[in-house]
């Protein structure tokens, strides 16, 4: 077994919106709460994190972990054009003051999805100012929290708007979208309403790589030292057949963020399965084969594959930071994680600046249009009482991380 490296990051993600409940002021809570909404359930009060984030820290730090992914909340910290929550800022620095005194590394995404509902009333990503504004809501969280992380990535899943539009677009969900966010102008008085998750890469992605470019300028203006990234969600990407259609759907899915992710200092890989392609396009699924509950092909080996090509791609560091599965079987997340991670073995004996693996989720959680059906994480949360029980897969990944600080290979083997 090759050692993982004793700095190796391992750690767990979140996402602001998805764990900590009561984001009334953001673009999602409006559009779960009005009647045309498609979402199955509100978030509601979330997980609680944002009143329990030290239990979950100290949670995470208990297992094993050294780093903690989580999300900042924009709608909390400007819920008004140009008005900065100094309340909201210090929350979130008492976040990071709670990371480090348990010895976990902060990693913080600025973006996981969720904006304010003014901004997106205004027209969101597609307004060619809003650029200004991101980097605005950078340099406030620069000045007031630099100091305090370790990691930070601008857009989690930059590429999300090119992932649904190649792979889950569904024409029969077009007119119930379009009538939520209808409802969700109405009821901010606009005739607009545009969220990063259902906007299109034609309306809204010059504008996120320029916002990208001008937050990262923001953020190194100010105090702290910290490592800069980019996440992009990927998938092993299979041609099938001559003439298959393989790499005109790698175009596709990436875009022009493989180029971005190399002026980063790492790039986020976030994997999940794989998609084979033939000469028509993106084949469907055979009705035998194994499906993890999002109904995605169950394919723990993809991440190896696309660390190799963010490797071959891209040429910067890489930190998995999103892997793992929809699953009430706990049992199937211990087998995803272990073949995932004899995969990244491989990868580092072969030479690939490979840092980290961060797992999704620590928490079972608010899975977006889902609602709280789909259970990604380590640790189980009740729903009525918050209550955080660990999973077997998170004393089993805890362990893993443990030891290999330890280089205890004989140890991990048992």
């Amino acid at each position: 077994m090759t050692r993982f490296p004793k700095d190796f990051v391992w750690g767990t993600a979140t996402a602001a919106h998805q764990i900590e409940g009561g984001n009334v002021n953001s673009d999602f809570w409006l559009a779960e709460n009005v009647p045309e909404t498609i979402f199955r359930e509100p978030s509601g009060d979330a997980c609680d994190s944002y009143h329990r984030y030290g239990e979950d820290i100290a949670l995470a730090a208990e297992l094993g972990f050294n780093t903690h992914r989580f999300g900042i909340e924009w709608a909390r910290i400007e819920p008004e054009p140009g008005v900065f929550s100094r309340a909201a800022l210090d929350h979130y620095l008492r976040v990071l003051d709670c990371c480090h005194a348990h010895g976990l590394a902060p990693m913080v995404s600025l973006n996981h999805w969720t904006v304010p509902r003014w901004f997106a009333a205004r027209g969101g990503f597609e307004r060619e100012d809003s650029p200004d504004l991101f980097a605005r809501f950078a340099d406030q969280v620069g000045r007031h929290l630099g100091d305090g992380m370790a990691y930070v990535t601008t857009f989690n899943e930059a590429n999300i708007q090119r992932v649904i539009g190649s792979t889950f677009h569904n024409p029969k969900a077009a007119p119930g979208l379009a009538a939520m966010k209808q409802a969700c102008a109405r009821a901010c008085g606009s005739d607009r309403f545009s969220m990063v998750q259902f906007a299109t890469s034609d309306e809204i992605e010059a504008q996120l790589v320029e916002s990208h470019h001008r937050a990262v300028q923001a953020l190194r203006a100010g105090p702290g030292n910290f490592e800069l990234g980019v996440t992009i969600s990927m998938a092993e990407v299979e041609g099938v057949g001559e003439d298959n259609q393989a790499e005109a759907f790698e175009n596709d899915l990436y875009g022009p963020w493989l180029e971005v992710a190399k002026t980063a200092d790492f790039v986020g890989v976030q994997t999940y399965t794989r998609y084979r392609i033939g000469p028509e396009g993106r084949l469907r699924l055979p009705p035998d084969a194994v499906r993890t509950d999002m109904g995605y092909e169950y394919r723990p080996e993809a991440l190896e594959a696309t660390v190799r090509f963010a490797a071959r791609r891209i040429g910067r560091p890489i930190i998995v930071t999103e892997h793992g599965i929809a699953s009430s079987d706990d049992t199937r997340r211990v087998a995803l994680i272990d073949t995932a991670l004899e995969g990244l073995e491989r990868c580092l004996a072969d030479g690939i600046d490979l840092r980290g693996y961060v797992h999704w989720s620590l928490l079972d959680n608010f899975e977006w249009v889902l609602g709280y059906g789909m259970r990604f994480g380590l640790v189980e949360v009740d729903r009525t009482t918050f209550a955080r029980t660990a999973k077997p897969s998170a004393r089993h990944l805890g362990k893993i991380a443990r030891l290999s600080r330890d280089h205890n290979v004989d140890a991990m083997k048992g």
